[in-house]
């Protein structure tokens, strides 16, 4: 009894402790500047070749990029080919430096998009669902906002006289854009109608309002995300009453912003159209909007009524537009697609949309030079996705695994894929039998198809795995290593002298 009355204690004494390891200094932003400056001397110490600073940045983010899609989207991006696909080289593949980040918020194991973002962005680990605030903030309660915001590269950036920009296949106030502006106690606050009166009275603004705040200081932005932007009751140009405005204030920050100083070389576009017949010559701000809400999925682009751009017509524009600038720009590019099939265990559309966000990562390198533009590829976080099952070599990446062509077989007598999930909606079991349900037929070919997952959930979740950070160009050997993913930002302001 003495021996158990021992191990409740350590353990009871383990729990406080674990509950108090983040409620001190690493709620601070100095904890956090202090640890990434200290990494950043220790691999910059070791270069004898010290090179020029990068006078253009462009940071990728594949939103939910784990290692294993980007090998399963290699593999596919090969078997589209024509090849058996292991041996395939990806566009990330050409990066000549590579390094993994922890990508653990400041509270949780697995983080979401908008720490993971705040981290990437300005250097700073904060809390599950706060962006652009440090650790002391306190998720969805606007008075703990005050006083704990923290900068971004972009914003910095612009403060130094760069052009900068947005691109994404989301909103342009999802959770890793609006990190770049942002400072909010939730990420959920795209639009004031999704504020209560309380958030509302404490003097909290919406995201929306925030990237109006901006004003001149971004270039470019194009995405999603035009109902945010309107009142209620407004009609959409695409979809007329079918889309409505959503604020309720009133405001319609797309005039707004058409509005701002300079306007002259200033232009909103929402059809992809438009958007290729913007001249990039007499453009100096972009403002392209074209969903209500978020784009669709690769392969539903071409349903769309007005056409939309695809991420790789958007990230050329806006290097087109920014690259004008003397000084140099910083540019925000996210293939945000991918996390939002992942989290329906619909591996196929994830896969199609990693190669959308590989074919914007090669357009980026097409239209630079590894002598003034350092290009740094990574995810926020991953996903609880898996590959495996001994497949035989050229298996395809969507199929049933197979040996010797043959398709192999569980322990309850049914086929299973080489792709799977440890848990979301695509979990089955057969009520008659107890035991998991066969898959027959082609039915895992289908863009749709939801993958198998081990543990039942209405949304399968981010894993907690590091993820991978590619590097090329001047500094780039910064990014070599293992590290935590607030100090991306540090070595991207390092390399480009901001900040």
């Amino acid at each position: 009894f003495q021996m158990i009355h021992q191990i409740l204690r350590t353990c009871v004494c383990l729990i406080v402790l674990s509950a108090q390891i983040f409620t001190a200094r690493e709620e601070t932003a100095e904890y956090w500047n202090e640890a990434a400056e200290k990494t950043l001397h220790k691999i910059y110490g070791k270069e004898n070749i010290k090179r020029n600073p990068a006078k253009n940045v462009i940071l990728l983010i594949g939103d939910g990029m784990g290692l294993s899609t980007a090998t399963a989207g290699r593999i596919l991006k090969g078997q589209n080919e024509g090849r058996p696909g292991e041996e395939t080289v990806s566009a990330l593949d050409k990066f000549p430096n590579v390094g993994l980040s922890k990508v653990y918020c400041v509270d949780k194991q697995s983080p979401d998009s908008a720490s993971t973002a705040t981290a990437i962005l300005s250097g700073v680990k904060t809390k599950f669902g706060v962006l652009g605030l440090n650790g002391r903030a306190v998720h969805k309660k606007c008075s703990s906002a005050a006083g704990n915001e923290v900068e971004s590269i972009l914003t910095r950036s612009a403060n130094l006289g760069k052009s900068t920009g947005i691109v994404t296949t989301t909103e342009v106030q999802h959770a890793t854009p609006a990190a770049a502006y942002a400072h909010s106690a939730s990420r959920g606050w795209y639009v004031d109608s999704a504020m209560n009166s309380t958030t509302k009275s404490e003097g909290c603004k919406d995201i929306s309002l925030q990237l109006l705040a901006m004003g001149r200081k971004i270039n470019v932005v194009l995405g999603g995300g035009r109902a945010y932007m309107r009142p209620d009751g407004a009609y959409d140009e695409e979809y007329f009453s079918r889309r409505p405005g959503m604020r309720d204030d009133g405001r319609d920050l797309i005039r707004e912003w058409k509005n701002l100083q300079p306007s002259s070389k200033a232009r909103y576009v929402w059809r992809r159209s438009a958007l290729n017949a913007v001249n990039a010559d007499n453009t100096d701000y972009l403002l392209g909007l074209f969903q209500p809400k978020e784009l669709r999925y690769d392969h539903d682009r071409n349903n769309d009524i007005a056409g939309e751009p695809s991420l790789e017509e958007m990230t050329e524009k806006a290097i087109q537009i920014l690259r004008k600038n003397p000084s140099g720009y910083f540019l925000l590019v996210e293939g945000g697609k991918m996390d939002h099939a992942h989290h329906y265990n619909q591996a196929n559309i994830a896969l199609r949309e990693f190669l959308v966000f590989e074919k914007a990562v090669q357009k980026a390198m097409d239209m630079t030079s590894t002598e003034d533009a350092l290009i740094v590829v990574t995810a926020d976080h991953g996903h609880v996705f898996t590959l495996g099952g001994y497949a035989d070599r050229g298996n395809p990446i969507h199929g049933y695994a197979r040996n010797h062509n043959e398709p192999r077989k569980a322990v309850d007598k049914h086929q299973y894929t080489s792709i799977a999930y440890a848990n979301g909606p695509g979990y089955t079991l057969d009520t008659a039998t107890g035991k998991r349900k066969g898959i027959t037929g082609d039915t895992t070919r289908d863009i749709a198809y939801r993958y198998q997952a081990a543990v039942p959930l209405t949304s399968e979740t981010h894993s907690a795995e590091d993820t991978v950070v590619f590097a090329r160009g001047p500094m780039s050997y910064l990014f070599n290593g293992v590290y935590e993913q607030n100090y991306i930002a540090h070595a991207l302001m390092f390399a480009s002298c901001v900040g």
